[in-house]
């Protein structure tokens, strides 16, 4: 019985952690009947913007995110919003917002960074619904490295060659002991870290061919006709998972000398 009760504790703290990324995925079905048409002088996109800032400023209000955990949102938002402007410039075009937008910067729709904002939304709601802690966490300056390469080499790879797999082996090797602990039911549960953001990538991968069949954004091939992301995408949502996931550490808790890491008090 404390096992299933356990698993529904973990399901219903995993959809609260989500709960920005749900709601936005809602709405991207919810809405695809707009179109690309006006709607008292707005677009799809920019009613998509307005949403995501209602649900953030809900999500502070009700007191579900405090302000420490969106500073940190907020980051990861702005850093995002810089790749999607690189990645979408018509010299580049990794992917397109196919519909118009009032609100946007140059080729991106300024909803776009919530998508992004979704991610660090639930690792920091994460860290503090589970109490999670870490142990044998490599030292910052090493996860911080990763975390920029993984960052230069989203875009560095269109002018030189892409280094990607020597990122996965850096992460291997350095995250390879890395153990998560949370608590269920007053009990303590240890998970080593590797394998929750390769399922955690999966999910997003999921996440990312509903917002594609519903044209939130369409990577080249997709534009005549829709068909399923590839495979390889996992490594990207890996990559910048590994990002947002040192972000949300760095600044919310405190590794000490030997590995173990603690959130931080938040207000």
């Amino acid at each position: 019985m404390i096992y299933l009760k356990s698993f529904y504790e973990f399901l219903y703290k995993a959809a609260s952690a989500a709960l920005f990324g749900i709601l936005l995925l809602v709405a991207f079905v919810v809405t695809a009947s707009m179109g690309s048409y006006e709607y008292h002088g707005f677009f799809r996109y920019d009613y998509l913007l307005f949403y995501a800032l209602i649900i953030q400023a809900c999500l502070l209000y009700l007191k579900l995110e405090s302000w420490a955990e969106a500073k940190v949102i907020a980051l990861f938002h702005v850093m995002a919003m810089g790749m999607e402007v690189f990645l979408t410039h018509p010299n580049i075009a990794s992917w397109q917002y196919p519909q118009p937008a009032v609100f946007k910067l140059m080729t991106v729709p300024l909803f776009a960074g919530f998508m992004y904002s979704a991610v660090g939304s639930f690792f920091a709601r994460s860290l503090r619904l589970y109490q999670v802690s870490f142990v044998k966490l490599p030292h910052f300056f090493n996860m911080l490295s990763l975390a920029v390469f993984s960052y230069i080499n989203f875009m560095s790879k269109f002018f030189i060659p892409d280094f990607r797999n020597l990122l996965f082996i850096w992460s291997i090797f350095i995250f390879w002991q890395t153990k998560i602990r949370f608590e269920l039911q007053h009990h303590h549960f240890q998970l080593p870290i590797l394998p929750i953001l390769m399922v955690l990538a999966f999910l997003i991968w999921i996440a990312e061919n509903i917002s594609t069949f519903y044209k939130i954004w369409l990577y080249p091939s997709q534009v005549d006709a829709w068909h399923m992301v590839g495979w390889g995408k996992l490594g990207s949502w890996y990559l910048l998972l590994l990002l947002s996931l040192v972000l949300v550490l760095k600044i919310l808790g405190k590794r000490d000398s030997v590995g173990n890491w603690y959130l931080r008090s938040l207000k």
